[in-house]
C-alpha cells in the first residue's frame, strides 16, 4: 500500500514538473475564450436580426 502511494506521489510530482503539455493547455484556454466571445456576439447579433425582421414584417403587413 505504501509503495502504491509513493508511486502515485512520484507520478504526480513528475506531472507537475513536465512542461510539454503547457502549450496545449494555453492554446485550449485561448480557444475556449474566443468561443465564449463568439457565442456572446452571435446571441447579440441574433437579437438584432430578429428585431430587424420584426420591424420589416410590421412595415410590410401595414402596407398590405
Amino acid at each position: 500500500m505504501l509503495n502504491g502511494i509513493s508511486s502515485l506521489l512520484a507520478h504526480l510530482k513528475n506531472l507537475l514538473v513536465q512542461e510539454e503539455g503547457q502549450d496545449l493547455v494555453e492554446y485550449a484556454l485561448i480557444v475556449a475564450l474566443i468561443a465564449l466571445a463568439a457565442v456572446g456576439a452571435m446571441q447579440t447579433l441574433a437579437g438584432d436580426i430578429g428585431t430587424a425582421f420584426t420591424t420589416i414584417g410590421g412595415m410590410i403587413s401595414g402596407d398590405v
